[in-house]
C-alpha cells in the first residue's frame, strides 16, 4: 500500500491525516527500519506492506469503535508499537499505556515516542500477568486493546482485567478467530465481560481475513485474575 493510497483508503473511513500525521507515519517506518537492524521487532519492512500490514491494519480498530473522545487506552503486547502508536498519531487526545514484556521493546518505543513528538504515552515494562494486579492500572482504562497476541480465552483473561467497569476490551485478530470465539465464550464471562459484536473485513489488496471483537466490561474482574505469569498460556481459561 502505497503513502496516496494509504491516505485515500483512511479518507474513505473518516480518518483525514494532516501533512504533519503523515510526515509521523513516514518517521515511524524509517526509525522502525533502522532499529529492526539493531534487534527484532518485525519480519516486515518493505515499505508498502509495512504501511498496509502495520499502520492500516492498527487503525482498522477506528473503523469500528469511535476514537474522536477524550479516553484513556491501553495497549498490550503491542511489540513495535501496533497498534497503539498509528492510533495515538491519528488520534492525539487519546491518552495512551502500552504494556510490553521485553525492555529492548520499551527501549525502542520511548525512543520511537520522542522523535514523533507524542504526548501523554506511558510505557511499561512488565508481563500483562503482573500489569493486570497493579493497584494504578487494574480496572482503570476505558479501552484495551491486544492485537493477535494470543487465542482468545487467553487474551480476554490478560486484558479485561485492565478495563474498568464500563469499559471495553477490543481484540484484533486473524482468520483463525470463529474458532477461538467457541472456546472464550466461558472466559469472557468469568472476567465480567460480554461480547458486544463481531466485525469482519478484508485488508486491502491482499485480501485476508481480519476480525475486530468489541467486548463490554459488565462487572468487576474475580482478583484472582490473571493468573500467574505463564498460566493462562499453558492453562487457559475454557
Amino acid at each position: 500500500m502505497d503513502i496516496t493510497t494509504f491516505e485515500e483508503k483512511l479518507g474513505e473511513k473518516g480518518i483525514h491525516l494532516s501533512s504533519r500525521q503523515l510526515q509521523q507515519f513516514e518517521a515511524y517506518f524509517h526509525i522502525l527500519v533502522e532499529w529492526n537492524e539493531k534487534m527484532n521487532l518485525t519480519a516486515i519492512t518493505d515499505k508498502e506492506e509495512v504501511y498496509l500490514k502495520h499502520f492500516y491494519d492498527s487503525l482498522s480498530a477506528a473503523f469500528f469503535f469511535d476514537f474522536n473522545q477524550e479516553f484513556s487506552v491501553c495497549d498490550v503486547g503491542a511489540g513495535a508499537g501496533f497498534p497503539g502508536i498509528p492510533l495515538k498519531i491519528c488520534f492525539p487526545h487519546i491518552k495512551l499505556s502500552i504494556c510490553d514484556s521485553l525492555k529492548k521493546r520499551i527501549t525502542f518505543l520511548e525512543h520511537l515516542t520522542q522523535k514523533l513528538e507524542l504526548t501523554d504515552v506511558s510505557l511499561y515494562h512488565d508481563r500483562a500477568e503482573t500489569f493486570g494486579h497493579r493497584p494504578e492500572t487494574r480496572e482503570a482504562y476505558d479501552l484495551v486493546l491486544a492485537r493477535a497476541v494470543a487465542r482468545m480465552s487467553v487474551l480476554s483473561e490478560l486484558c479485561l482485567p485492565l478495563a474498568k467497569k464500563g469499559g471495553h476490551f477490543l481484540a484484533m485478530k486473524g482468520a483463525q478467530l470463529p474458532e477461538e470465539m467457541k472456546d472464550s465464550k466461558k472466559a469472557v464471562q468469568l472476567l465480567g465481560g460480554k461480547v458486544n459484536d463481531v466485525f469482519s473485513f478484508k485488508l486491502p489488496e491482499e485480501n485476508s481475513d481480519r476480525f475486530i471483537v468489541l467486548i463490554d466490561k459488565e462487572k468487576a474482574t474475580p482478583k484472582k485474575y490473571p493468573r500467574k505469569p505463564g498460566t493462562p498460556n499453558k492453562s487457559p481459561l475454557s
